[in-house]
């Protein structure tokens, strides 16, 4: 190997040396966080905020949480109606029907809790706030929900009995829950969350659908019986 080979091999083991510490240097320099970054004024540059920077929710519309608290309440009794068809019917298609219900509404509880949670409120009302308290019987009868005779009615009923009931109650159930959607968003300022107005016009769309359905399974046990 001559001088200038050598040389060469040299020089060209420094550059790849630092060129590689030039690569170590950058990875150490780059932040270990996330880049939070805060959008300036019109006119005015971006800030670097530090990575531990949280965003707040912006409070929520009283009409927005009440709203949340009693439709965990409103799911909570269609849950306790579907509880009962395992054991007092055996349509399939009501017992289909019922397991949609029940997963959906469960599912929606957990985010109605979790939504309400995240902004510091509480997860139901007292029970002196609740519309349509009746303090004498403890009665609660908000938007369609069922009395506590119409409950007592469907525990007691069997086979067909129970499924008329049971799909004449919970359409009575599904149209209190629209109810409740719509005197929300006639709510002054209410309804702008966008979690929520997703959520609210999911139910609205998903009970309508449900009510369809079982308008239909009603009119073909009427066809049944005659």
């Amino acid at each position: 190997m001559n001088r200038l080979q050598l040389s060469a091999r040299v020089l060209f083991a420094g550059a790849f040396v630092f060129l590689l510490s030039l690569s170590v240097f950058a990875q150490k320099a780059e932040p270990r966080g996330p880049v939070v970054v805060q959008p300036g004024a019109p006119g005015q540059p971006t800030k670097r905020l530090p990575s531990s920077t949280t965003g707040n929710l912006p409070p929520p519309s009283p009409a927005d949480v009440q709203f949340m608290q009693d439709m965990i309440m409103h799911h909570a009794q269609a849950v306790e109606m579907t509880a009962l068809i395992e054991s007092h019917t055996q349509n399939k298609a009501l017992r289909s029907l019922g397991a949609r219900i029940s997963r959906s509404q469960s599912d929606e509880m957990k985010f109605m809790k979790q939504w309400l949670t995240a902004r510091g409120a509480a997860t139901s009302r007292p029970m002196s706030h609740m519309p349509g308290m009746d303090m004498s019987n403890h009665e609660m009868l908000m938007p369609g929900m069922l009395t506590a005779k119409q409950m007592d009615a469907l525990r007691k009923a069997k086979d067909d009995d129970f499924d008329h009931l049971f799909l004449s109650g919970m359409i009575q159930h599904h149209n209190g829950a629209l109810v409740m959607v719509k005197d929300l968003f006639d709510s002054a300022g209410a309804g702008q969350d966008a979690e929520l107005f997703n959520f609210a016009t999911d139910v609205d769309s998903g009970q309508r659908a449900e009510i369809k359905i079982m308008q239909s399974m009603l009119a073909e046990k009427s066809k049944e019986e005659k």
